[in-house]
């Protein structure tokens, strides 16, 4: 597994602490920054940090119990740093739920993430 880059521990930091982690979540973002998630059963695309931040504020209204996300692999590809997870929490049918963040970083933030979900495609 490749090193993870602090922007994007600090990413997975801040998710997993919920709406107490909003001002390090936004903090990862750059201001003009690109989010692309599956989340509401369609793809999404969010522009700006303002924008990124409402989208994933939605997840802060109806918070899911016992919520601890898990780092199953990382790499990078083409500059794009790859990584793998588990979101483990009984709010979850199954409780668990995977994916795939791609995230492209510039100066120290994350300038674009596209996330997808196992079995939804990439």
């Amino acid at each position: 597994m490749a090193q993870i880059p602090v922007e994007v521990s600090n990413f997975f930091l801040s998710m997993q602490a919920g709406k107490p982690g909003a001002a390090a979540l936004e903090a990862c973002f750059a201001e003009d920054a690109v989010y692309e998630e599956p989340f509401t059963g369609e793809t999404r695309r969010h522009e700006g940090r303002a924008a990124i931040i409402k989208a994933m504020a939605l997840g802060w209204e109806m918070p899911m119990l016992d919520i601890r996300i898990e780092v199953l692999g990382a790499q990078v590809v083409d500059g794009e740093v790859q990584v793998d997870w588990a979101c483990h929490s009984p709010s979850i049918p199954g409780g668990r739920g995977s994916g795939k963040n791609r995230f492209t970083l510039k100066d120290g933030v994350i300038t674009k993430l596209i996330t997808t979900l196992d079995g939804a495609g990439d």
